[in-house]
């Protein structure tokens, strides 16, 4: 027998121990909720239950693995009949068994994501709609849209209107696709990722026998991460605990950070109204962080109203206080990250234990450039690196165009942007081209334009009307600033986004910022080639042996689950955390601040938090900074009293 009371703190041991009935159980950031499902799931199996009536849904299948081959090792049996994954892997089986009474054949096929959006391309052929036509979304942000709306259970036209304003117009033809989507889905006989949870609720509701069935199989419910599910995920375990009611959900209501992917809040913050006798747990020992960052953690997060109120607790020994560092500039802010990450190294601290986090992905741009400039080994959780990524190429293609027309690969990606220029069309523009002693002003005469391929004129066009949008700069007035902001404001690229992108905002977003981190550079040349170098000399770091030991630099949403040593946390100020943009979501500041809270959780022995005290923009010029609301709103106290939440330095030139 597992001697819980020895391998358990008192506030675990509650949650194990407990008989039945719907349970509540709030775990802290860092306080063994991963030990505590374990646990539980062995103290059933110990007290009588038999592993085919236990249901534990996690949110990735290596989870579930885990904690099960825990389980086994813990009371030493086979465990394999535990039914234990994603909500996704649950649905699945139960549709494999049960598919049939929607009108489904048991040997349904489920389709991924590419094949997804073939299906809506073939709606859209079939409804007469040209899918190179620009103005109009492409198949993969359509397949973005309905996603959402089911996922959140939203109409389609609000998902629209909300997150895609500039295809409103649109509304109608998208909401045909849609319908024919789902039609073809049917008359195929499979399923996507999304329709394995719409479908499971389903058959849920609509087939009572099925339900009770499945009821009485799975006595206990047990579900993690509770505060990221959605309305359909929700439903489901509902439903299926709906006969006896055991039901143990476990999450952190001050960790929900996904709604951008549908994960409703409310799912959480209202368990106790629809299980008005359940019975609530709170896990708020913390065996991660010293007290010092859990006493900022704790101030930042009371701001909330929305919430259920707890206190992480220590249990490690004292610490440094948290570190609040206002430097002159962003240049200032990495030249301090890159300098106290050196001087850690040199003091024997492995680069694996030191991660800079960020609210938005292109905050990292001047950390990034700073880390290769000083041979500083870095690895990018937040997606690939900044100057890497498909919209930056995109812009520099034309630059690059510009400074040397004779760049094929510059013009493969600039051409193939617009309508009708595939790869074999490429090949028959570009091998008149490069025969050409001045391709460039070949590619805008009206004479090319004539002589183009018939179905790619248009395109042609559309690239000759951008180019020549660019020349008309003088020459001296030809800088990567400028040119960046032409092609946002009066070139097409902005089009190109928001048909092509779901993301569209946030990648004009670093549109915009790489455009002020432009205007440092006087001569495009000189821009192309520092970016060159830099992104160069991050493959040669690639190309040796895989080294383990760097730097994670990570937007704060992939950073959530994870510890280092030594967090940074950059762009402490209003506007970059929280972020401007989020603030107009409805909700939007407490998310926000949820997702400081995080951070701010993330690091075990010291936390520095930085911001920027003066931005430079196009638009508005040089801008003074204030820091967060999130520091400004924990109380600073007198330099003098012990228990003030954070030092404070500043990095200025004299």
């Amino acid at each position: 027998m597992i001697e819980y009371a020895k391998e358990l703190n008192p506030e675990q041991y509650r949650v194990v121990t407990e008989e039945g009935g719907p349970l509540l159980v709030l775990a802290g950031a860092g306080s063994g909720k991963t030990r505590t499902l374990t646990y539980r799931v062995a103290h059933l199996l110990e007290s009588g239950i038999r592993p085919e009536n236990i249901l534990l849904a996690t949110f990735t299948n290596k989870a579930a693995r885990s904690m099960l081959n825990r389980v086994e090792s813990l009371v030493q049996h086979y465990t394999g009949k535990i039914m234990g994954g994603t909500f996704h892997s649950i649905s699945h089986r139960i549709l494999r068994s049960y598919a049939f009474r929607l009108g489904y054949s048991s040997s349904f096929s489920i389709v991924d994501s590419e094949d997804a959006r073939q299906i809506i391309g073939s709606a859209m052929a079939e409804l007469k709609i040209d899918t190179k036509l620009t103005k109009f979304p492409k198949n993969n942000i359509i397949a973005e849209m309905i996603s959402l709306a089911l996922n959140t259970e939203t109409a389609l036209e609000d998902v629209i209107s909300s997150r895609y304003p500039f295809f409103l117009h649109l509304s109608a033809e998208i909401h045909q696709i849609a319908c024919l989507y789902d039609q073809k889905k049917k008359d195929l006989s499979v399923m996507d990722f999304d329709d394995l949870l719409a479908n499971c609720r389903r058959l849920l509701r609509e087939q009572p026998d099925i339900l009770q069935t499945l009821s009485r199989r799975f006595e206990h419910v047990l579900v993690d991460e509770y505060q990221d599910t959605n309305i359909l995920q929700a439903d489901i375990v509902d439903l299926l605990a709906s006969g006896h009611r055991n039901l143990m959900v476990v999450g952190d209501d001050s960790q929900s950070i996904y709604s951008f992917r549908g994960a409703n809040f409310e799912n959480i913050i209202h368990f106790p109204e629809r299980y008005p006798d359940c019975k609530i747990f709170k896990l708020e020992t913390n065996y991660r962080s010293t007290p010092e960052i859990l006493h900022l953690a704790n101030l930042s997060i009371n701001n909330n109203e929305n919430q259920f109120p707890k206190a992480l607790k220590a249990v490690r020994n004292k610490g440094m206080r948290p570190v609040i560092v206002s430097a002159q500039n962003v240049l200032k802010q990495s030249d301090f990250v890159a300098q106290r990450i050196s001087e850690l190294s040199r003091s024997g601290v492995p680069f694996c234990e030191m991660a800079v986090l960020y609210r938005a992905h292109y905050h990292s741009m001047e950390a990034q450039m700073e880390f290769v400039r000083r041979d500083i080994p870095f690895d990018i959780r937040s997606g690939i690196r900044f100057f890497e990524q498909a919209h930056i190429k995109d812009v520099t293609s034309y630059m690059r165009v510009l400074v040397n027309p004779h760049d094929e690969l510059a013009w493969r990606r600039l051409l193939m942007m617009y309508p009708k220029i595939g790869k074999i069309t490429f090949e028959k523009i570009w091998s008149r081209l490069k025969k050409q002693d001045h391709p460039l002003e070949t590619l805008i005469s009206e004479s090319f334009l004539q002589t183009a391929p018939k179905s790619a004129q248009n395109g042609v066009g559309q690239c000759r009307k951008t180019l020549l949008l660019l020349l008309a700069l003088d020459v001296p007035d030809r800088t990567p600033e400028k040119i960046i902001d032409l092609l946002l404001n009066k070139g097409d690229y902005r089009t190109y986004l928001q048909d092509s992108y779901s993301d569209a905002y946030a990648r004009e977003e670093d549109l915009i910022q790489l455009g002020n981190f432009a205007a440092r550079f006087e001569r495009m040349d000189d821009f192309l080639n520092e970016l060159a170098l830099l992104t160069n000399m991050s493959k040669e770091e690639e190309i040796e042996e895989r080294q383990e030991d760097k730097v994670i630099l990570s937007t704060i949403h992939q950073a959530k689950g994870l510890e280092w040593s030594y967090v940074f946390i950059i762009g402490c100020a209003d506007g970059m955390i929280p972020l401007e943009r989020a603030l107009r979501e409805p909700g939007g500041e407490e998310e926000e601040r949820r997702l400081f809270y995080v951070a701010v959780t993330r690091a075990k022995d010291q936390l520095y938090l930085s911001y920027p005290v003066l931005d430079y923009s196009r638009s508005a010029g040089v801008q003074t900074l204030c820091p967060s609301r999130f520091l400004s709103e924990i109380s600073p106290l007198s330099p003098q009293d012990e228990h003030r939440p954070f030092e404070q330095w500043a990095l200025f030139d004299d």
